[in-house]
């Protein structure tokens, strides 16, 4: 916990000096940035991913309610993540600024994306249309990196809310003893999807 804790405090510094020196007061849409093929194969992706993701975790809840429907993203959100970028070349993932899982802790874009979704979203912009995407360099390689909010629904709040049932809490601090992601309120940006796809390969 104290290293996690020490990394999101240099995350924030990081996010402060990007913000400084070189990011525009809201990021732009992604529509403009990248070649239109991929903002649609991006796009297309999160459409799967989430459409998978909510498929099982709606089914677990219905017929079994809140406490299975952990059990099932604590054990399924991971292996679809990785179906879907086996399948397509993309490495897709979620993220958030309140995690649930360490291991979906935002590395340092992320966090500025993430961040910059909150300012548009508090400048009345719309979620469901809301984007980011350009190209990164990371050493020799050219990435294109995409981030998509996922907005909290009612059904989120049920395990990410405010008033969460004591048996649901006892359950989440088993499956994630260093949890971050409660106190969301409907309409709130529980996170995002984010792809990358390597589009320049080092030549040896």
């Amino acid at each position: 916990m104290e290293k996690y804790m020490k990394y999101m405090k240099s995350m924030s510094i990081n996010v402060v000096l990007a913000s400084t020196l070189s990011i525009s007061p809201f990021l732009a849409n992604a529509e403009g940035m990248i070649p239109s093929e991929n903002i649609k194969e991006a796009r297309s992706l999160v459409k799967a991913f989430g459409s998978d993701l909510k498929h099982v975790l709606k089914t677990s809840m219905k017929s079994e309610g809140p406490i299975k429907a952990l059990e099932v993203c604590n054990t399924q959100a991971g292996p679809i993540a990785k179906q879907n970028s086996s399948l397509s070349g993309w490495d897709i993932a979620r993220t958030s600024l309140k995690v649930r899982n360490e291991n979906n802790a935002p590395d340092e874009w992320e966090f500025t994306v993430l961040h910059q979704f909150e300012k548009r979203k508090a400048a009345g912009e719309n979620l469901k249309t809301m984007e980011y995407a350009e190209t990164v360099q990371q050493g020799d390689k050219s990435v294109y990196r995409y981030m998509k909010p996922i907005p909290t629904a009612g059904v989120c709040v049920q395990c990410h809310g405010g008033n969460v049932g004591d048996k649901i809490t006892k359950k989440v601090a088993l499956l994630y003893p260093n949890d971050n992601a409660t106190g969301f309120n409907i309409g709130d940006i529980r996170g995002a999807f984010s792809l990358q796809k390597t589009i320049t390969k080092p030549i040896h």
